[in-house]
């Protein structure tokens, strides 16, 4: 998250969001917000917002999304939403959406649904 220069700015129980600004670098060929960053970001909001429900012990894995790319990833800054649809034990389901800001509107350019995996007791791991 700090290559794309992206900060956590709301944390609750089983939702996380996630901004970061536009910047040049992240771009594709057209000058939008590359897929690549767009689904970066979206897996992280996601991850987190499991991460939230889960025990002390756990770290968190994404073991499967699905993304649809609604519109070009254009604006001044974005804000990626995760939230828990369904959590779970050792398998949680994710929702995501980010919004592509520019001065008083805001666009969903990109929805997710993920899976979230709880993993415990692995070294390489860490919570």
């Amino acid at each position: 998250m700090k290559t794309v220069g992206a900060s956590i700015i709301k944390v609750s129980a089983g939702e996380v969001s996630i901004q970061f600004p536009f910047d040049p670098d992240l771009t594709q060929q057209h000058g939008y917000i590359h897929a690549g960053i767009v689904s970066t970001v979206l897996d992280s909001a996601c991850g987190y917002a499991a991460f939230s429900l889960m025990p002390d012990d756990a770290a968190v894995l994404t073991i499967e999304f699905k993304i649809n790319l609604l519109s070009p990833a254009q604006g001044e800054w974005f804000e990626a939403i995760g939230r828990v649809k369904k959590p779970g034990r050792n398998i949680t389901v994710t929702e995501g959406e980010l919004y592509a800001h520019q001065g008083d509107t805001q666009k969903m350019v990109a929805s997710m649904v993920g899976t979230m995996m709880a993993v415990y007791d692995r070294d390489q791991i860490h919570n």
